[in-house]
């Protein structure tokens, strides 16, 4: 009999984690005993991510942690994971190592945005040619299996939109990172509840970098993950989703009888933020693509709480969603998604006055709430 656990309403087989364990604890040992002389070279050559009116540090940081972390992630998948000569596998590792480049390249040279965009935009339909589509919406707004091309559209969208909100919002130390961690693991218990243990290895190898890369990254931050990291997280997480989607739509018995929201609820802090960003940007007569500091980790940090304590309280929210987004699964769909717009339009605006809920109540003093960096 195989040894099992019972969280959250969750069977859990020790047996099938095994592989997982290991590829998360290779991950997080190489990228643990990397990022130190990374720091010490991006510093010799003076690769620092410069504070300007936009960014929330106020002293130039070594960036280009992403390299650490993908090595991590690298290393652990070619020790544990069949690797295998399908095209959607083949074009998975190619898109990881073309983004890994275009970070890298954007880190150095700052690229232009239409660049990068037509890079994401190739690959997105890379993947989606490859097999890894967004075929079902599974009865959301009545809606079953899509045509072909909206199942292409549909992908594209996902991956371009889902790859750059990671990126937007890698604004403060240990937000990207925390919220990848959260929801990579997720993805990879419940790609594993759903039968797909290999590609649940991808996500757990991920995590177990970010998790190492985090130590050096909380607030104090000694090092940025950078471009070269926020867009393979932001891809990978994208790509994952897609696939948990694309699993449960196959499956007699799925895990996840609403795969569909339950995948937003892993993204859903920087895709709302995203697109409440760029709406607002509109609104007001900017272009949407115009830098400013209105993401979700401004609205507190813009009232003086510390960086380290905005990236504890949107960490705290989005572990909240994917509790969530999983306890109401037996409701439907549409009134799952109109609960998770109804929380965040609430936690924007809660978030958005909370200098004022705090100093009501008197707690607003010198400390650990007040932003020091």
């Amino acid at each position: 009999m195989k040894s099992h656990l019972y969280f959250l309403q969750l069977e859990l087989y020790f047996s099938n984690y095994k592989f997982a364990l290991l590829c998360f604890i290779t991950a997080f040992v190489v990228t643990l005993i990397t990022i130190p002389p990374i720091i010490t070279l991006v510093k010799k050559y003076r690769l620092y991510d410069i504070p300007d009116a936009r960014k929330e540090h106020s002293a130039p940081i070594p960036t280009m942690g992403g390299i650490a972390i993908i090595a991590g992630m690298m290393m652990a998948l070619f020790l544990w994971f069949p690797f295998s000569t399908g095209v959607a596998q083949i074009s998975f590792f190619f898109s990881v190592a073309v983004l890994f480049a275009l970070g890298i390249m954007d880190d150095l040279k700052d690229l232009s945005a239409k660049y990068k965009f037509i890079v994401q935009a190739g690959l997105a339909a890379l993947i989606a040619v490859s097999g890894i589509r967004i075929t079902s919406f599974e009865g959301l707004l009545g809606i079953h299996e899509l045509p072909i091309m909206a199942q292409y559209s549909f992908t594209f969208l996902a991956i371009v939109g889902i790859t750059n909100a990671f990126n937007l919002i890698d604004g403060i130390d240990g937000l990207a990172g925390g919220l990848g961690f959260m929801s990579l693991i997720t993805l990879g218990i419940f790609l594993t509840m759903s039968g797909d243990v290999n590609t649940a290895l991808i996500a757990f190898a991920l995590a177990g970098g970010i998790l190492a890369f985090m130590y050096f990254n909380l607030n104090p931050a000694r090092i940025f993950m950078g471009d070269t990291g926020s867009l393979v997280l932001g891809f990978v997480v994208a790509v994952l989703c897609i696939r948990l989607m694309q699993v449960n739509a196959f499956t007699f018995n799925p895990v996840l009888p609403h795969a569909p929201v339950f995948v937003l609820g892993l993204v859903l802090i920087p895709v709302f933020d995203t697109l409440r960003v760029f709406a607002t940007r509109i609104w007001v007569g900017n272009s949407p693509f115009k830098a400013d500091k209105t993401h979700i980790h401004h609205l507190i940090t813009n009232q003086g709480f510390s960086h380290g304590f905005a990236a504890k309280i949107i960490c705290f929210i989005h572990g909240f969603i994917l509790l969530e987004v999983y306890w109401l699964k037996e409701l439907r769909m549409e009134l799952v998604l109109a609960i998770l717009i109804a929380f965040m339009l609430l936690t924007t605006i809660l978030l958005k006055n909370l200098g004022l809920l705090v100093r009501k109540k008197g707690h607003l003093s010198t400390g650990s709430f007040q932003n020091n960096d």
